[in-house]
């Protein structure tokens, strides 16, 4: 059930060092191969990543619940990760960053998003294929934990009215 007032005074704002902690957390819940503190601070310092948080003020605190990261080169994205701590899962923010993610991608000229997808993450998928995106080939052997295959989808996004 989603929590209206999540939405009410959700932000999505840059990523930056501060998160990172938060950021660290949520990356443990989420993958079994999660990145390095290294690896987040490699993405922010790379001028073809973009990595944005999804926080809330909750009782004068700040909470990251969400993070993304995508890349852009010319006119192609590479949505690297989107994730979601536990506690806030099926409320609708990952469709939320997703949505903020799409934006930005065509608003830098993106017109061609792809991604990975671990074979098991139906959930991911699905929230994929309700935006368009369709599978286009798989990557065997792709994650390093398991060796479980990636589903590689795409996403042509529609050209704006020049």
């Amino acid at each position: 059930m989603t929590d209206a007032s999540i939405f009410h005074n959700l932000q999505i704002l840059p990523m930056t060092l501060n998160d990172m902690e938060d950021v660290l957390a949520i990356e443990k819940f989420s993958f079994s191969s999660p990145w390095p503190r290294s690896q987040f601070e490699k993405e922010i310092k790379n001028p073809l990543s973009h990595q944005f948080v999804a926080k809330i003020i909750r009782d004068g605190k700040e909470i990251v619940m969400a993070y993304t990261i995508f890349w852009v080169a010319a006119d192609e994205a590479h949505i690297l990760n989107i994730a979601v701590h536990p506690d806030f899962r099926r409320q609708g923010i990952a469709k939320t960053l997703l949505v903020f993610a799409l934006n930005r991608i065509e608003e830098m000229g993106g017109r061609g998003v792809f991604l990975e997808v671990r074979r098991s993450n139906i959930a991911a998928q699905r929230l994929y294929i309700k935006f368009g995106f369709r599978e286009i080939g798989v990557r065997k052997g792709y994650y390093g934990d398991n060796r479980e295959d990636a589903i590689v989808m795409a996403l042509e996004l529609e050209r704006s009215q020049e």
